[in-house]
Protein backbone atom coordinates (compact mmCIF):
# COMPACT_ATOMS: atom_id res chain seq x y z
CA UNK A 1 0.00 0.00 0.00
CA UNK A 2 2.91 2.69 0.97
CA UNK A 3 4.38 1.49 -2.83
CA UNK A 4 1.29 2.83 -4.11
CA UNK A 5 1.38 5.84 -2.51
CA UNK A 6 4.50 6.74 -3.42
CA UNK A 7 3.47 6.50 -6.84
CA UNK A 8 0.36 8.02 -7.30
CA UNK A 9 1.88 11.02 -5.26
CA UNK A 10 4.98 10.99 -7.78
CA UNK A 11 5.57 14.14 -9.50
CA UNK A 12 5.88 12.56 -12.42
CA UNK A 13 2.32 9.97 -11.91
CA UNK A 14 0.18 12.59 -13.92
CA UNK A 15 2.02 13.08 -16.81
CA UNK A 16 3.07 9.29 -16.99
CA UNK A 17 -0.49 8.41 -16.74
CA UNK A 18 -2.04 10.28 -19.22
CA UNK A 19 0.92 9.59 -21.57
CA UNK A 20 0.48 5.55 -21.19
CA UNK A 21 -3.44 6.00 -21.50
CA UNK A 22 -2.66 7.69 -24.91
CA UNK A 23 -0.33 4.58 -25.93
CA UNK A 24 -2.86 2.26 -24.79
CA UNK A 25 -5.72 3.85 -26.63
CA UNK A 26 -3.68 3.81 -30.34
CA UNK A 27 -2.63 0.20 -29.32
CA UNK A 28 -5.81 -0.86 -28.40
CA UNK A 29 -7.26 0.90 -32.06
CA UNK A 30 -4.49 -0.96 -33.94
CA UNK A 31 -5.50 -4.61 -32.97
CA UNK A 32 -8.97 -3.73 -34.13
CA UNK A 33 -10.45 -1.73 -31.05
CA UNK A 34 -12.77 -0.37 -34.02
CA UNK A 35 -14.86 -3.39 -34.14
CA UNK A 36 -17.59 -2.00 -32.91
CA UNK A 37 -18.52 -0.27 -36.01
CA UNK A 38 -18.56 -4.32 -38.10
CA UNK A 39 -21.71 -5.10 -35.66
CA UNK A 40 -24.95 -3.95 -36.35
CA UNK A 41 -25.32 -1.81 -34.19
CA UNK A 42 -28.19 1.44 -33.87
CA UNK A 43 -27.28 4.59 -35.93
CA UNK A 44 -27.15 6.52 -32.48
CA UNK A 45 -24.56 4.17 -31.01
CA UNK A 46 -22.43 3.53 -34.05
CA UNK A 47 -22.44 7.90 -34.39
CA UNK A 48 -21.86 8.30 -31.15
CA UNK A 49 -18.92 5.55 -31.18
CA UNK A 50 -17.46 7.45 -33.72
CA UNK A 51 -17.76 10.66 -32.84
CA UNK A 52 -15.93 9.46 -29.39
CA UNK A 53 -13.26 8.09 -31.73
CA UNK A 54 -12.24 11.04 -33.99
CA UNK A 55 -12.43 13.19 -31.00
CA UNK A 56 -9.89 10.96 -29.29
CA UNK A 57 -8.21 10.51 -32.59
CA UNK A 58 -7.53 14.40 -32.70
CA UNK A 59 -6.94 15.03 -29.20
CA UNK A 60 -4.75 11.78 -27.44
CA UNK A 61 -2.06 13.03 -29.88
CA UNK A 62 -1.94 16.72 -28.35
CA UNK A 63 -2.36 14.77 -25.01
CA UNK A 64 0.64 12.86 -25.13
CA UNK A 65 2.93 15.64 -26.48
CA UNK A 66 1.82 17.93 -23.70
CA UNK A 67 2.77 14.56 -21.53
CA UNK A 68 6.45 13.80 -22.64
CA UNK A 69 7.66 17.76 -22.47
CA UNK A 70 5.98 17.65 -19.12
CA UNK A 71 7.68 14.67 -18.02
CA UNK A 72 11.03 15.91 -19.92
CA UNK A 73 10.56 19.21 -17.85
CA UNK A 74 10.15 18.08 -15.04
CA UNK A 75 12.97 15.41 -15.38
CA UNK A 76 15.31 18.16 -16.72
CA UNK A 77 14.52 20.78 -13.71
CA UNK A 78 15.09 17.69 -11.12
CA UNK A 79 18.32 17.16 -12.29
CA UNK A 80 19.70 20.68 -12.76
CA UNK A 81 18.46 20.75 -9.02
CA UNK A 82 20.29 17.72 -8.02
CA UNK A 83 23.43 18.71 -9.66
CA UNK A 84 23.25 22.16 -7.67
CA UNK A 85 22.61 20.62 -4.82
CA UNK A 86 25.56 18.60 -4.80
CA UNK A 87 27.80 21.58 -5.78
CA UNK A 88 26.39 23.31 -2.87
CA UNK A 89 27.49 20.08 -0.45
CA UNK A 90 30.87 19.28 -1.52
CA UNK A 91 33.23 20.84 1.02
CA UNK A 92 35.96 23.06 -1.33
CA UNK A 93 39.25 20.83 -1.97
CA UNK A 94 41.67 22.94 0.03
CA UNK A 95 40.44 24.51 3.57
CA UNK A 96 43.80 26.53 3.84
CA UNK A 97 43.40 28.33 0.89
CA UNK A 98 39.81 29.07 1.76
CA UNK A 99 41.02 31.18 4.74
CA UNK A 100 44.08 33.31 2.60
CA UNK A 101 43.12 36.75 1.85
CA UNK A 102 42.27 38.04 -1.47
CA UNK A 103 45.75 38.66 -2.47
CA UNK A 104 46.80 35.24 -2.32
CA UNK A 105 49.56 35.65 0.45
CA UNK A 106 48.99 34.29 3.75
CA UNK A 107 48.79 37.22 6.66
CA UNK A 108 52.06 37.23 8.71
CA UNK A 109 52.85 38.46 11.89
CA UNK A 110 54.30 41.86 10.71
CA UNK A 111 50.97 42.76 9.12
CA UNK A 112 48.80 45.29 10.60
CA UNK A 113 45.66 44.01 12.24
CA UNK A 114 43.49 46.22 9.74
CA UNK A 115 45.37 44.25 6.96
CA UNK A 116 44.84 40.77 8.34
CA UNK A 117 40.91 41.73 8.82
CA UNK A 118 38.98 39.92 6.20
CA UNK A 119 38.58 42.02 3.08
CA UNK A 120 34.65 43.15 2.38
CA UNK A 121 33.88 41.95 -1.14
CA UNK A 122 33.15 44.92 -3.94
CA UNK A 123 30.34 43.35 -4.72
CA UNK A 124 27.01 42.50 -2.37
CA UNK A 125 26.30 39.00 -2.42
CA UNK A 126 23.60 37.33 -4.76
CA UNK A 127 20.54 36.48 -2.08
CA UNK A 128 20.07 33.08 -0.86
CA UNK A 129 17.50 31.05 -2.63
CA UNK A 130 14.10 31.23 -1.16
CA UNK A 131 14.29 27.40 -0.21
CA UNK A 132 17.95 25.28 -0.11
CA UNK A 133 15.97 22.22 1.01
CA UNK A 134 15.73 19.79 -2.27
CA UNK A 135 12.06 18.78 -3.54
CA UNK A 136 10.84 15.36 -2.61
CA UNK A 137 8.77 13.42 -4.85
CA UNK A 138 5.20 14.48 -5.02
CA UNK A 139 3.34 17.77 -6.28
CA UNK A 140 4.83 21.33 -5.87
CA UNK A 141 2.34 24.03 -3.93
CA UNK A 142 1.54 26.87 -5.54
CA UNK A 143 3.95 29.51 -4.75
Amino acid sequence: METLKKVVTNQYFPAGAVLAAVLLFWIVGMLGGLSLLNNNQPPLTTLTWMLFVYAAAVLTPLAGLLAAVDLVRRWRRNRAAASVSAANTVPPAGNETAAAPVGGAAPSDADTPAASAPAEPSQPKAPAPASTKPQGPGRQEAA
